[in-house]
């Protein structure tokens, strides 16, 4: 599963960090989730759709092979 965090972040001028706590988790679960390491789970990926405004969807994107 793709996501495009780290360019929302970039976009709105928040830090890993700032994230994080915005959304309950540590700094190291953004890094993992920007870098594609970690899939968030249903709540995660709402708190941070939520958090941008956005739906889940617009956040978080699979691609089929």
């Amino acid at each position: 599963m793709q996501n495009c965090i780290h360019e929302l972040r970039r976009a709105h001028r928040i830090t890993q960090e700032e994230l994080a706590d915005a959304v309950d988790v540590t700094r190291q679960t953004i890094i993992s989730l920007e870098n594609g390491r970690y899939n968030a789970s249903l709540l995660l990926a709402h708190k941070i759709a939520r958090y941008f405004g956005l739906t889940i969807e617009q956040v978080f994107y699979f691609e089929e092979d």
